[in-house]
């Protein structure tokens, strides 16, 4: 079962609720869930997310012959795709993505505050170099203020991948991140699990998950 956009906003599409998908996503967000089941788990969500972010990929109309010597008229997708992590997290993505599309190529752009302006600034950034033609997977986990997903877009733009190619997948979303993207990229598709109240005096999403990148690689 496919997502639908949601009401308010046309280029986010949210997983469909189920109870499978409410279960998964309270392990993880349970703080006392042990890494080994938050991996687990946040692996089973990734999965469900890469898989829901092909179903916005172009097709085109394709025939096959099938072992009874029988034509089967079916559907291909047209053109290629790549992953690009944000670092750190959006690493924790690229095994669900490897595990739904074989071979995929990933690049990774590193974001990071910087100290003296409390802004994001782009550190590291390595794409395959025909990016340009494909539609990019963008990963990352948690979509707060939208300032790292910012800059990292930035990046795709100026490598001359067009908005309308590029596909976010995330966890758990603020709707203050999902505006800041949405009115800056409005051909960009969104994919998410959970989209969740708001955010604290911190910038941290309530009730959010903590910090997944720490939870998911053990650096707590």
């Amino acid at each position: 079962m496919s997502s639908t956009p949601c009401e308010k906003y046309p280029s986010v599409y949210l997983l469909p609720q189920t109870n499978q998908l409410k279960a998964l996503m309270t392990m993880i967000r349970d703080r006392n869930t042990i890494r080994r089941d938050f991996v687990f788990y946040s692996d089973r969500v990734i999965r469900l997310l890469v898989e829901e972010a092909l179903n916005h990929l172009p097709v085109v109309e394709t025939t096959v012959i099938t072992p009874t010597d029988s034509e089967f008229k079916g559907l291909a997708f047209r053109g290629q795709i790549c992953g690009v992590s944000i670092m750190r997290a959006g690493e924790s993505m690229e095994q669900g993505l490897r595990h739904v599309c074989t071979g995929v190529r990933i690049g990774k752009v590193l974001i990071q505050r910087d100290e003296a302006t409390a802004l994001p600034k782009l550190y590291y950034s390595k794409l395959p170099d025909d990016i340009a033609h494909r539609y990019v997977l963008l990963l990352d986990p948690m979509l707060a203020t939208g300032g790292s997903a910012y800059e990292a877009i930035n990046v795709l733009l100026k490598a001359n991948v067009p908005q309308k190619h590029i596909i976010f997948i995330n966890l758990v979303c603020s709707p203050e991140g999902i505006d800041y993207i949405v009115s800056n990229f409005p051909d960009i598709i969104i994919v998410t699990a959970e989209i969740d109240i708001g955010m604290d005096s911190r910038k941290y999403i309530l009730p959010g998950l903590g910090d997944f990148g720490d939870r998911y690689f053990g650096t707590l």
